[in-house]
């Protein structure tokens, strides 16, 4: 036998080196479809992501454009005769007399003066219509609380109307048609010859944090729907904290797994998801038409977002005592204390910074709530700041959709504006959720 042919493969050795070469290319193709998945994988992901970041960067973008302008206002600084004939003619200083006075013609003979040339009634009633209506008021406020100024010229500082607010922040474009803008050529000059003068200003929007709601944009605030919303959150929390917390011991430590216990909680995870109107119509079915409560008031509004918020902080506060170890529960009944005191000495204390958790979470939910506030009358048109829970008052969500609704352009930077507060205190209680975990949370 010659030498080439001992080398010479047999037919069983090369199918047997044929089917392993095929099952090695078969795992390589293999290998790489696979890789490719997980590419194409990855790709969507990153994908879906970027997607998301551009849609929310899109929302905040538009809702920060939108609400940058009320946080400045646009005033007019005049010099005002406070004419004893007008405000006072029987000279008495009587308080009634002093604030029946008319007021809007002190404020409108000032800025008249800085335009003789207006005689006819339709100019006049044009060059009236760049003041605010509260400007008579707070002239009004100024003579009432110290009338010793009656007789004398003053420097005061009135806000302009919305319309003029505007344009003097460049919304409204004089680059329109006349007929198509609120504001008219003649009037587009007046403002001009008092911003020449330096009479019209810019400044930071102290109105807008410190007022209630208002008919006129200009002169709108939050601050009454910030303390309605206060006050709400104060008797949401003073109630729901501590029975959600009792139910969240009473079904993790000591209620016997039973088929009632069993039904108990599948309907606190089902209320969970119940929508949040149901508790609006339930709080103004018992709250108000049976008890007799206040409308628009923040206690029943506190208690309506308190029924709603029960779940989720009996659901979070459960799920933070179940991470306790058992090994706690078994050391402190080892060492001779009583199950009341294994839960109040050692469980609860370790399990608080979740329910801490949890309960800002939801009381972060029921800071953004609307509908159950609708049902129980807290869109109601409120001008006065509430003093206490049982006063009349709205809430900041409400503002915003009361704000939405109105048909003046002015209020759609105060919407937007009252949407990015209402997003800087749901961010603020968020990140300091996320705080107190990183803070107390323990790993076992």
């Amino acid at each position: 036998m010659t030498n080439s042919t001992v080398n010479e493969p047999t037919p069983l050795k090369q199918a047997s080196k044929d089917r392993a070469q095929h099952a090695s290319d078969a795992v390589k193709n293999g290998l790489k479809r696979r890789y490719a998945a997980e590419a194409r994988f990855k790709a969507y992901g990153i994908g879906a992501i970027a997607l998301a970041l551009t849609v929310v960067g899109i929302l905040f973008t538009t809702i920060i454009s939108n609400g940058l302008p009320a946080f400045t206002e646009t005033t007019l600084e005049l010099e005002i005769e406070l004419s004893e004939d007008v405000i006072d003619p029987s000279r008495t200083r009587d308080p009634g007399t002093l604030a029946r006075a008319n007021y809007r013609k002190v404020v409108f003979d000032a800025l008249l003066t800085e335009f003789p040339d207006v005689k006819s009634r339709a100019d006049k009633r044009k060059l009236r219509s760049m003041l605010s209506r509260g400007a008579s008021f707070q002239v009004q406020k100024l003579v009432v609380d110290d009338p010793g100024l009656i007789g004398q010229r003053i420097n005061f500082v009135v806000p302009v109307s919305s319309d003029f607010d505007l344009y003097e922040k460049g919304v409204i474009n004089k680059d329109v048609a006349n007929a198509d803008r609120r504001v008219s050529d003649q009037q587009m000059v007046w403002h001009d010859t008092l911003k020449e003068r330096g009479m019209i200003t810019t400044s930071f929007n102290t109105t807008f944090f410190t007022s209630a709601d208002s008919r006129e944009p200009e002169l709108a605030g939050i601050w009454g729907a910030v303390s309605g919303s206060f006050f709400t959150m104060i008797v949401t929390l003073l109630l729901s904290f501590p029975i959600g917390v009792a139910a969240a011991v009473y079904l993790e430590e000591f209620a016997p797994k039973n088929r009632i216990t069993q039904i108990i909680e599948v309907n606190i995870n089902n209320l969970a998801a119940v929508p949040s109107i149901v508790y609006g119509l339930l709080g103004l079915a018992v709250f108000i038409n049976f008890f007799g409560l206040p409308r628009s008031a923040p206690l029943v509004g506190g208690m309506v977002l308190a029924l709603m918020t029960l779940p989720t902080i009996i659901i979070a506060s459960r799920a933070a005592l179940k991470a306790v170890p058992p090994s706690i529960r078994e050391a402190a009944l080892g060492l001779g204390a009583s199950r009341m005191q294994v839960v109040s000495h050692h469980v609860l204390p370790l399990a608080m910074p979740g329910i801490l958790t949890g309960t800002i979470i939801g009381m972060a939910q029921a800071l953004g709530e609307t509908a159950p506030l609708l049902m129980i009358g807290m869109v109601a048109f409120i001008v006065d700041i509430p003093g206490g829970i049982t006063d009349p008052a709205t809430a900041l969500p409400v503002q915003v959709y009361l704000w939405a609704d109105s048909t003046e352009r002015a209020f759609v930077a105060r919407t937007s504006a009252a949407i990015m507060v209402l997003l800087a205190f749901l961010i603020l209680m968020n990140a300091l959720a996320v705080l107190l975990r990183k803070k107390f949370e323990r790993r076992w």
